[in-house]
């Protein structure tokens, strides 16, 4: 994965790494900020059919380069935010043999 340039105005970051790249055909894209973090795996899904049950459930998440929980999406306790600049990593388990 090459340099990733910093998102427009209004957007954040999404990195996808070895099955999450290969399922998107992507490495990186932009997805429009602010969006509650609970909402991320619904927004992927909308726009990659099956990448949730088959990618998302089982990988790992950061933003910023931190480690985060994703919420379940009808969690409305949950408070955290996705902000415009911000770098989500998404990290599917990795396997060697």
């Amino acid at each position: 994965m090459g340099a990733i340039p910093k998102p427009p105005v209004g957007h954040f970051n999404v990195l996808y790494f070895a099955s999450a790249s290969s399922f998107t055909s992507k490495e990186f894209e932009t997805l429009p900020a602010p969006l509650p973090l609970r909402k991320l795996f619904d927004a992927l899904e909308e726009k990659y059919s099956g990448i949730k049950d088959k990618i998302l459930n089982s990988c790992l998440v950061t933003v910023n380069l931190n480690y985060v929980d994703v919420p379940e999406s009808d969690d409305e306790t949950s408070q955290a935010v996705i902000k415009e600049g911000d770098e989500v990593a998404i990290i599917p388990p990795v396997s060697s043999g």
